[in-house]
């Protein structure tokens, strides 16, 4: 099967497509990570080389998401620059039934979270396979550490109960390095029963950056589906 017609890459486009079509001229958008998201980014780069889209400036959430814009001709700015984003175009791991999500299986959802917690509206863009019933379900939770505690943080994260794993590298010896340049600890839980605790409790151990539970942040989630070997976008 070729790329052209392999179902599930068109449902991707068709759902990256969905979302740049909510972007509007004048607008500061975040641009989020991972091979859905990079649709998004590619048709928002075609919208405004077409004139159809004007004056949007993007602000990128991981190193992914600016080679990409550049590549596609959008204009990059920096938190630093401006006072709001009006809208944030980013992939999850998993969404649950309140549009909670788990991120960071990219490594990138610290800067993923402090862009996608300042827009005005956020968009969440997945396939069918991410909608889990509880959090933790499928995806473990990924915890971004300074280096020098990954040691204590595993034994804090123990002690709530958690099965922490230091992320390695693919084709690559060592553990994953962020963008920011820590580690990753991806941790399972047996049940996740409350997100928004369970986020902030992480995100209070000595070392931790920032953890991969989004709550109360997506706006609408929308997803893929392939059916009947043809790409469908519903929104939540």
């Amino acid at each position: 099967m070729s790329a052209a017609t392999d179902p599930v890459k068109l449902m991707k486009q068709e759902v990256g497509k969905a979302a740049a079509a909510l972007v509007k001229s004048g607008s500061i958008v975040g641009l989020g990570t991972g091979s859905t998201t990079a649709y998004a980014i590619q048709f928002i780069g075609e919208r405004l080389q077409s004139g159809e889209l004007q004056d949007i400036v993007g602000v990128p959430t991981s190193f992914q998401a600016e080679v990409l814009a550049k590549q596609y001709g959008i204009p990059l700015t920096t938190l630093d620059a401006i006072d709001h984003i009006d809208i944030a175009i980013d992939g999850a791991d998993e969404v649950d039934p309140h549009k909670n999500l788990i991120k960071g299986g990219g490594a990138a959802h610290t800067r993923e979270k402090v862009v996608d917690y300042l827009a005005n509206q956020f968009v969440v863009v997945v396939d069918g396979g991410k909608l889990v019933d509880r959090l933790g379900s499928v995806f473990p939770v990924p915890v971004e550490v300074i280096p020098m505690a990954v040691t204590p943080v595993m034994q804090a994260i123990e002690k709530l109960g958690g099965k922490p794993e230091l992320r390695m590298g693919v084709k690559k010896a060592g553990p994953v390095i962020t963008d920011q340049g820590n580690m990753v600890i991806d941790v399972k839980f047996e049940t996740i029963a409350d997100p928004e605790n369970l986020e902030k409790t992480l995100n209070n151990i000595p070392g931790v950056l920032e953890n991969g539970i989004f709550v109360n942040c997506a706006d609408v989630v929308l997803i893929g589906e392939v059916k009947d070997n043809q790409p469908v976008v519903r929104k939540i």
